[in-house]
């Protein structure tokens, strides 16, 4: 890895670019699914390759090739300052890089134990006993068991000198019942949908999230809905539980605060932000127990790593303070437009990708209350679970959320379970009506599927939030 990226930076500086960088990169990834008892899934892949990036005459050229080669990478270089001269010629404004420094730096996840070298059998026998213990309940049609982890060993050479060294290892499971009685079809996931959670971590945060031992319940919870009572509609208090509250946090906050949306430059594929940089510093967002956070530095965290993949070092961002809107998450051409320094938030899905602005971890900081106060202090309202269905406009703005399941609360209890549950509001409005947050059971929440850029880019991402309650919210079945 060290030899040919060295030789990338010699000979695009031989050639006179006025900044290069390369990320040479080797990826494996396994994955595992059991479906009513069969096996679905066995995949192992991995991948190599080079990424190179060289900024010439004021525009930026990228070109990638899996050949670990000197040849290569010297026809590579010569494409990418032909792609830079072209960019830079179509350039309507100057491009203003924020500073980069020289690092020397090396990460690696910490774990007890590998996922690579725990033996298959033992992987399938955790996922068939969670599975046969879904199918228990007759009322479950499928039952599905799965299970992934990944591991991507990067270096990153850069022509100020910078020397990075990263290994980052995510691992997740999870299960899922869906039950059917011929007239309705309901499911319950755990410890999430999007096929469970994740962390980053060894084979032992597996083994801690107990899928055998909370199988019998997820079962019951589907087979329980298809007799429940529809959720009623009307403007009501809602309390949401960390799973769904995750995706709200990465919908209606996380991509609203990336740069590059703000200033239009997503808005051909993935849409653009209501948070425009007028509102930066000037714009209440939400309520004042509102505080967001970007963190890249979180212990655990998918969205971890100790510099980013410009060779900027990992931050944590402020986003909303005080219900504030105050940061953006950002890279090193865009942060100057706001006259600001990088966030260190520029990301690419392997050697073969671009970096482009993306989430690191964007959490919800912990409130004041426990759960159990936030519930008990509700005298009447719906507390949701679980997620089953989004959708939210280009802007980031206006929102529908399904969860998987619900319960009704009236003078401090849970009294009903409630089937197809939705809500909907807009992002500022919903956000100032946050009036608790729990701090006593704020976790990780995992999101393997978060899709920007063009071409298309899922990278993993992490959100930590709790229960919270947010007040007079539309709701109504899905």
């Amino acid at each position: 890895m060290e030899h040919i990226a060295k030789f990338a930076i010699q000979e695009a500086e031989k050639l006179g670019v006025e900044y290069m960088d390369v990320r040479v990169s080797q990826f494996i990834k396994e994955e595992i699914e059991i479906h009513n008892g069969e096996l679905e899934k066995l995949l192992y892949h991995e991948d190599q390759g080079i990424g190179i990036r060289v900024l010439v005459e004021g525009g930026w050229g990228f070109v990638s090739t899996p050949k670990h080669c000197e040849q290569e990478v010297q026809k590579c270089i010569v494409q990418a300052i032909e792609l830079a001269k072209a960019s830079g010629a179509v350039r309507q404004e100057k491009l203003v890089l924020s500073p980069v420094e020289k690092a020397v730096a090396e990460y690696r996840t910490s774990l007890k134990r590998d996922p690579f070298d725990v033996p298959l059998a033992e992987k399938m026998e955790l996922l068939e006993q969670a599975n046969a213990a879904l199918r228990i309940q007759p009322e479950v049609t499928v039952a599905k068991s799965m299970m992934y982890m990944h591991r991507e060993e990067k270096l990153f050479l850069n022509s100020v000198g910078s020397h990075i060294y990263q290994e980052t290892t995510v691992v997740g499971a999870g299960i899922q019942a869906i039950a059917s009685d011929g007239k309705d079809v309901q499911v319950r996931s755990y410890p999430n949908t999007f096929q469970g959670n994740f962390q980053q971590a060894g084979y032992e945060y597996i083994e801690g999230l107990g899928l055998v031992e909370e199988a019998e319940r997820v079962a019951q919870e589907a087979a329980q809905l298809l007799q429940a009572d529809d959720c009623p509609e009307g403007v009501q208090t809602l309390i949401l539980h960390g799973s769904q509250l995750a995706l709200q946090i990465h919908e209606s906050c996380g991509h609203a605060v990336e740069l590059d949306r703000a200033l239009g430059e997503e808005s051909g594929f993935v849409g653009e932000s209501f948070l425009t940089s007028d509102c930066l510093g000037n714009f209440q967002y939400g309520s004042e127990i509102v505080h967001l956070t970007a963190d890249a530095t979180t212990e655990g965290g998918v969205g971890t790593y100790l510099y980013d993949d410009e060779g900027i070092s990992a931050q944590r961002t402020p986003l909303v303070a005080d219900g504030e809107f105050v940061g953006y998450l950002s890279g090193r051409d865009t942060a100057p437009r706001i006259q600001k320094e990088s966030s260190g938030a520029m990301r690419a899905v392997g050697w073969q990708n671009v970096p482009i602005v993306r989430m690191t971890n964007v959490h919800l900081e912990p409130g004041d209350f426990t759960v159990e106060e936030i519930i008990s202090t509700t005298e009447s309202g719906i507390y949701m679970e679980g997620i089953k269905s989004w959708s939210i406009d280009d802007i980031r703005y206006n929102f529908q959320f399904g969860c998987e399941i619900a319960w009704e609360i009236k003078d401090g209890k849970r009294i009903r379970m409630l089937k197809n549950p939705f809500y909907t509001s807009n992002s500022p409005e919903f956000w100032s009506h946050c009036d608790a947050i729990a701090h006593d059971d704020w976790q990780l929440w995992g999101v393997p599927n978060c899709g920007k850029g063009e071409p298309y880019q899922t990278i993993f991402v992490s959100h930590g939030a709790s229960t919270a309650r947010f007040r007079q919210v539309q709701i109504g079945v899905s």
